[in-house]
């Protein structure tokens, strides 16, 4: 992986676990998933309209991600409901890279050797020991298979945006218009499954949402250009490093304890990134 891309996607990861601290917001998961993504969709539209409309080519892939996007939104905000944040969330993103680079390996062909696999290896085990930080307390078995339907609709809409990326030729248009679409299918789901009343509690967080909207655009956005000069599988494992960030924002920003668990946990994660980048 090239440096500038390298460097670019831990930027992303950053992001993400930036906007995920922003909105640490008294609101139902499900209403802050919507309010975040409808910035999302604000925020690229201009973007979308600069652009032009994709080729008709193009949209059976933004069709799909749009449609695995939201099997992602309902199994988190689900998962959120019965169990930690802290537990969900390590489970459902540290799943999906080893998923992704394993289908990127076998199904796609992409070039990844022994040292890149093993290095995606480490960067998920550090990132599913992040979510057992409270030994000994229960994880309900609904949130487990929530958040792991969640890894699967990660890996799904990674390798689907990656390809459609390609597929556009332009990473910057297919990016628009996907947050754009996607948009509209979450505020609409939103609108016919809870009622517009449901909603008016997220007019109380426009600020926090937009910020979020912001951060969590940027972010993905740069990986979908990085999964067109990159393999797939190594975006999407350095991607998901935004749970060490997370980690150190909870420890020096949200004073956590530091675990020795989360020291272990990052030390796998840095394990993993630098065989990543010597790949």
């Amino acid at each position: 992986m090239d440096v500038s891309v390298f460097m670019a996607v831990m930027a992303a990861a950053a992001m993400h676990a930036g906007w995920n601290a922003i909105l640490k917001i008294r609101l139902d998961p499900f209403l802050a998933v919507v309010l975040v993504n409808a910035a999302c969709g604000i925020i690229a539209l201009p973007a979308a309209i600069w652009f032009g409309l994709p080729p008709l080519h193009v949209w059976p892939w933004i069709f799909a991600s749009i449609a695995i996007h939201l099997v992602y939104y309902l199994t988190l905000s689900g998962a959120y409901r019965l169990a930690d944040m802290g537990q969900v969330y390590p489970v459902a993103r540290g799943s999906a890279p080893l998923m992704t680079a394993l289908i990127s390996l076998t199904v796609l062909g992409e070039p990844i050797d022994g040292q890149g696999l093993l290095g995606v290896v480490l960067l998920a085990f550090g990132i599913v020991a992040i979510a057992w930080r409270n030994a000994g307390t229960r994880f309900d078995p609904r949130a487990l298979r929530l958040a792991l339907i969640c890894g699967v609709s990660i890996t799904a809409y990674t390798l689907v945006d990656g390809l459609g990326a390609r597929s556009a030729g332009n990473p910057h248009l297919y990016s628009a218009w996907l947050f754009v679409m996607d948009s509209l299918l979450i505020t609409l789901t939103a609108l016919v499954w809870k009622g517009p009343t449901a909603l008016r509690p997220t007019l109380a967080f426009i600020g926090p949402g937009f910020a979020g909207g912001a951060m969590s655009l940027s972010a993905y956005w740069i990986s979908i250009w990085a999964m067109t000069r990159a393999p797939i599988g190594l975006v999407a494992a350095v991607r998901e490093s935004s749970v060490l960030f997370g980690a150190v924002i909870a420890v020096l920003v949200l004073h956590e304890p530091l675990r020795a668990n989360r020291i272990l946990a990052a030390g796998l994660i840095v394990a993993g990134l630098v065989l990543i980048k010597m790949h």
